[in-house]
């Protein structure tokens, strides 16, 4: 997921599948899907009113299944312990999957206060599971003679990762201990919901109005008429709206010539969370970080980073910031050359200005168009939604045998009109999964792009095929309307699409292990890599295709695309990075005894880096959902260079033989990378994939911070 959340489960233990003892009937969200294809959400039936009781009967049955584990009189074994657990949680499954599309697509007041009273709880139900003394004792005898008791390697794995997560979770903590803990999970839930609810305030009611041509200036059409539509959507018609979200800023930022609308829009958007009102995130912050200390602390680690690190491939703070230290370098000198060549621009027009941060992506631009010839607006009526969709599927055909088929509109529920559904299978026709797409920006949505699972895949108890979505914010247009895109925002399409892809190549048989459910900093390496099938000539000459006249893109801008590759690459490394070092920092600086002025470490840390001042982090610590909204990406930012590491080094494995379509090499990333979920250490199925450990040479040249690699010598002639 490029700068992008996932949705993740409550736990890794609230496993997915049928309930194993009798309960009084579940409420309709929490009760067994129905329908085609293994059962469906019932979202036809979903009301935000049904939302706490299905989620509290959810967790009430998972802990009495998981109480009934622990009572078991027969001695401890992964079938009656480890497999009985993956068994349990399935209704608190199927009520989380509505509550956590509410939550992130559908939000309102009434959402919102649900949400404040249910994060608590769930926080509290989670500690309730891992401070189960006797549930703990039945996992460590299963742990302790995982390797002689006759399991498979993925049932050993499995056993290792739950044992792990209840150690790291606080199970071997005295009382005392434990109780504090659970204080601090619970008033962690809080914030991080408090968070997430302001961000979402400022996104959706904070938006720059246009009101009129003079405003319109340097905007081309396509974009004019998406601000339209959404001021329509806002009861504004006549006028124009510029949403405080990224699809909608940034190209705002590189068309405009209202050097004032400019930075009126900027501001609005970089002080998310940041305006001194009742919204204003920096107190948030600062409790977050203290009380994250003080449970690293507890748990035996130095510092929360410490802790997030431990199970993932980095393993510690120190390897991660070596990795990213070594490309901030090259990185920021890169951003001063850019820089450089954008006042040389801005001074040849006369405009008397010294670039600032709302300067950058418009100066960008004209720079783009002097030095490579080439106009994103020149790209964009070629952008089809729609058609770039379809690109997906033929990659996903090409690369692992899946085709996708759209659904007749009403054959499943769906939870809003806008979303769509396509049934997935491989090249035999037989059933995978169902795919979700949920593409538009609208109110109580929240910004940026994320894939979700609804269902994992799983066999040990019967095929389970798996339910996945992606979920966008594009500006929906006019009905009948092509929607046109940048191709910022088709790479960062793609890159989602990748995450469901992992999901939907997942092979493995129990649900905890399945798809996406691997270390932080892994996760993001097969999106990242898909990203590298977008500007392939096959997919931009067939999917790339002009909105009005059919004509495929022309065979000089795609070369064109090819030659800029590495276009502002200072300035996408710089503001994804200096967010990576400070997400770090922050969480090897906080301490237990003293709450953290977060606003002014950011301020602090950027300066000590020599962060440049014409560019600001992509997401500033008010609005850092991906660290501030729960535990997931806390001191693990850092995870999309790590990833990317892989990605530039799988990418070579690729280009150093047949090329983006050499089905042997697509083979072996199924087998060991996309298939495999979390049955294997990430390292070692890298490893298989590969034949060796990935190496940082690869990355410096993707980024055009080294020397690209020399052109393969051609093949003999056939004789």
């Amino acid at each position: 997921m490029r700068h992008a959340l996932l949705l993740a489960m409550t736990t890794a233990l609230v496993a997915t599948t049928t309930v194993s003892i009798a309960a009084s009937p579940l409420p309709p969200l929490a009760a067994p899907w129905a329908g085609p294809y293994g059962g469906v959400p019932a979202f036809d039936k979903a009301s935000p009113a049904l939302l706490a009781p299905a989620m509290e009967a959810g967790m009430a049955q998972q802990l009495a299944e998981l109480q009934a584990i622990a009572d078991d009189p027969a001695p401890p074994t992964f079938e009656n312990t480890i497999a009985a657990m993956e068994r349990s949680g399935r209704a608190l499954s199927r009520a989380y999957t509505v509550y956590g599309i509410y939550g992130s697509t559908l939000s309102d007041e009434t959402v919102q206060s649900v949400e404040r009273d249910l994060e608590p709880k769930l926080a509290a139900f989670r500690d309730r599971i891992t401070q189960n003394d006797k549930l703990f004792q039945r996992i460590a005898a299963v742990y302790d003679a995982r390797t002689t008791s006759g399991l498979t390697p993925e049932q050993q794995r499995l056993t290792w990762l739950t044992y792990t997560n209840f150690v790291r979770a606080g199970a071997k903590l005295d009382p005392a201990a434990k109780q504090r803990l659970a204080a601090i999970n619970q008033s962690l839930a809080g914030l991080f919901t408090r968070f997430s609810q302001n961000l979402l305030g400022d996104e959706g009611s904070r938006y720059t109005v246009l009101a009129g041509e003079a405003d319109l200036a340097g905007l081309p059409d396509s974009l004019r008429d998406d601000y339209a539509a959404d001021a329509e959507r806002r009861g504004q018609k006549g006028k124009w709206v510029v949403a405080n979200t990224r699809s909608s800023v940034e190209p705002f930022l590189t068309y405009s010539t209202r050097r004032d609308l400019r930075e009126k829009v900027w501001r609005e958007f970089v002080d998310r969370g940041d305006n001194g009102d009742a919204r204003d995130n920096n107190a948030i912050i600062g409790e977050i970080l203290q009380l994250r200390a003080e449970r690293a602390k507890l748990l035996g680690f130095a510092t929360h980073a410490h802790w997030r690190l431990e199970n993932t491939m980095a393993r510690t703070p120190e390897r991660a910031m070596e990795l990213m230290e070594a490309v901030w370098k090259p990185a920021a000198a890169r951003v001063r050359e850019e820089v450089a060549d954008m006042q040389r621009v801005a001074d040849a027009e006369g405009a008397k200005i010294t670039i600032e941060p709302w300067d950058y992506r418009y100066y960008a631009e004209k720079v783009r168009k002097a030095k490579y010839d080439l106009d994103s607006d020149q790209l964009k009526p070629y952008l089809q939604l729609d058609k770039l969709r379809e690109g997906m599927f033929h990659v996903a055909k090409e690369l692992f045998g899946l085709v996708f088929r759209p659904l007749t509109p009403g054959t499943v529920p769906v939870y809003h009109p806008d979303v769509a559904v396509w049934q997935v299978s491989d090249l035999a026709g037989r059933h995978v999964g169902l795919w979700y797409f949920d593409p538009y920006a609208r109110v109580g949505k929240q910004s940026g792009a994320w894939m979700n699972s609804y269902r994992e895949q799983e066999r040990f108890d019967g095929e389970v095929t798996t339910i996945v979505s992606n979920n966008s914010n594009f500006v929906k247009g006019k009905p009948g309307e092509s929607v046109l895109i940048s191709w910022d925002d088709a790479v960062t399409l793609f890159h989602e699409f990748g995450h469901a892809l992992h999901g939907l190549a997942s092979d493995v048989q129990y649900p905890s292990v399945s798809g996406t459910n691997v270390a932080r900093d892994y996760v993001e390496f097969p999106s990242q890599l898909l990203e590298h099938w977008l500007p392939t000539k096959e997919v931009l000459e067939r999917y790339a295709v002009h909105h009005e006249t059919g004509e495929p893109l022309p065979a000089e801008l795609v070369a064109k695309v090819e030659r800029a590759k590495n276009f502002n690459q200072g300035f996408a490394t710089v503001e994804y990075l200096s967010g990576a070092l400070v997400d770090m920092k922050l969480h090897l600086a906080a301490t237990t005894d003293k709450r953290m002025d977060a606003d002014r470490f950011e301020r602090e840390t950027l300066a000590a880096l020599g962060m440049p001042r014409e560019i600001v982090m992509r997401h500033r610590t008010p609005q850092f959902g991906h660290i501030f909204s729960g535990d997931g990406y806390s001191a693990g930012y850092y995870s999309y260079l790590w990833s990317d590491t892989l990605t530039a080094d799988a990418w070579e494995a690729f280009t150093a033989g047949k090329g983006a379509w050499d089905r042997d090499v697509a083979k072996r990333l199924r087998d060991h990378v996309f298939s495999v979920g979390n049955t294997v250490d990430p390292a070692d199925g890298y490893r298989a994939f590969r034949g060796r450990d990935p190496q940082i040479d690869a990355l410096m040249r993707k980024r055009g911070f080294a020397p690209p690699l020399a052109a393969p010598a051609a093949a003999p002639a056939a004789k």
